[in-house]
């Protein structure tokens, strides 16, 4: 019994392998924001129902608000010694309350995209089973295998889920650069043009929603400074991997986007898009490269929403993790596999809560892509926008307080990225009913954003009462 105590206290007390470059960390940043289900789902949405044609600009105006955001969060890396992300800076910069708090509010909504992305994975492998073996299975087992599946390489080093991750991006990425690559040597659909990318194209239909669209594009970014406690040099690692990653991601969206208009036609790409978002991606990768290249899109599909699940996953884990590491969650969440090296016991919690949320989605008959995934993503990414203006303000407060950093990395490129984040929110909660479907699901979704932040300030106030050392301790 005495060995079995001291193995276990080994697993809670020992760390994570540092086996992460700035490689891994990109793919799986790069792997949860998802490139073939952008180009696929969300870009024609946003030429059907956003700003249309000037649709690239929108990827290129956020892209910019987020390498301002990077600039002062890169600068505070080497001063947050944990992998909480954004909630370890925040909690830094605005108080052990604000960040569990925000700790709370990524917590439920990394699992609302999880459970959100989870059905779309359904419903994807459920089309590709119908269409080429020709059996019909119903999406909630599809997506429940590969929870499984992901659940199994979550429990394992991460080492393991950043090789298949780097497998599945760049197959996913391929058939995107193939097609949009088809579409410029071949002339588009009546000669290249530079018209999506001005500022007329730009201002033309509406900009607030093409904009807020053009945000859920890069979810997911944060997920650098979570793989922190397994980067080989965090403090060089992390900063690298989240510029990479936020510059790549604008650049693919950017000229994907701008390759899809030309390739539909720029007169009338907005029609197309309206008439048959879906249909768009894989009617111009036939039309461009073959019905084959239709056939490997629908496919890499339901692997570009398992690479996404699977980063959010780990990422969850990695929150529980850092949770259980401080105490402010039981120590056992915060115990290190000893043959693996990995955050098992928070992998597994991870993949119960989402596998429960899922099936009583099942139960309760919600369609898969309509209601989940339209529903859960929207209240996900609207919780991840808060939390990206948090964080911008804590790190412009730590600053404020500590004089570390230059003019530009601790005040001007923050206020910068501040201001425009804050515009973003706004239009996100305008355009919100739009997202949900309805001005009740609408109202449902909100009050759970709020009520996750409350709830985290309101488990800081129990701590620091009942637990004031763990409280105290808490960086």
């Amino acid at each position: 019994m005495t060995e079995q105590r001291e193995e276990r206290a080994r697993a809670v007390t020992a760390g994570l392998d540092r086996t992460l470059g700035v490689p891994q960390i990109v793919f799986m940043v790069v792997a949860m924001a998802a490139p073939l289900t952008v180009f696929a789902g969300l870009i024609p949405l946003m030429l059907g129902s956003g700003n249309g044609i000037g649709t690239p600009v929108d990827f290129v105006l956020v892209g910019v608000v987020l390498v301002l955001f990077t600039v002062g969060y890169s600068a505070m890396t080497p001063e947050v010694r944990n992998a909480g992300a954004f909630y370890s800076y925040v909690q830094r910069g605005l108080g052990t309350g604000t960040g569990l708090g925000a700790a709370t509010l990524a917590l439920v909504t990394y699992s609302l995209l999880m459970v959100s992305v989870s059905a779309y994975l359904g419903a994807a492998a459920r089309t590709v089973a119908e269409t080429f073996l020709g059996v019909a299975v119903p999406w909630w087992v599809l997506a429940g295998a590969g929870l499984a599946a992901i659940g199994y390489l979550g429990y394992r080093n991460v080492e393991v889920s950043a090789r298949v991750l780097g497998a599945l991006l760049i197959a996913e990425v391929g058939i995107v650069a193939l097609v949009d690559l088809a579409i410029v040597l071949r002339g588009g659909e009546s000669g290249l043009s530079a018209h999506p990318l001005t500022w007329d194209a730009f201002t033309s239909g509406a900009t607030g929603t093409g904009i807020m669209f053009a945000v859920f594009g890069f979810v997911g970014f944060e997920a650098t400074a979570v793989f922190r406690s397994e980067a080989k040099d965090p403090d060089r690692t992390i900063p690298r991997a989240t510029y990479i990653a936020v510059v790549l991601i604008a650049v693919i969206y950017a000229f994907s986007s701008w390759a899809m208009v030309n390739g539909l036609g720029v007169a009338h790409a907005v029609e197309l898009a309206a008439n048959d978002p879906e249909g768009l991606a894989p009617g111009l990768a036939t039309r461009y490269l073959s019905r084959a290249a239709h056939d490997v899109m629908q496919v890499l599909l339901v692997t570009s929403f398992f690479a996404c699940v699977l980063t959010a996953h780990n990422v969850v884990a990695r929150y529980l993790f850092a949770l259980g590491r401080q105490g402010a969650l039981p120590v056992s969440l915060g115990s290190v596999h000893p043959a693996h090296r990995s955050p098992h016991v928070a992998s597994l919690l991870t993949s119960g809560v989402i596998a429960t949320v899922l099936a009583a989605t099942a139960i309760a008959g919600l369609e898969p892509v309509v209601e989940i995934y339209a529903w859960f993503g929207g209240a996900g990414a609207l919780g991840l926008i808060v939390l990206l203006a948090l964080t911008c303000a804590a790190v412009f407060v730590h600053f404020r307080k500590v004089r570390t950093a230059t003019a530009w990395t601790g005040t001007v490129a923050l206020a910068l990225a501040f201001g425009a984040l804050a515009t973003i929110l706004v239009l996100v909660i305008g355009n919100f009913e739009l997202l949900i479907g309805s001005r009740t699901g609408a109202n449902v979704f909100l009050t759970v954003v709020a009520a996750a932040f409350a709830g985290g300030l309101a488990w800081a106030a129990l701590l620091s009462r009942r637990r004031p050392e763990i409280y105290a301790a808490l960086e």
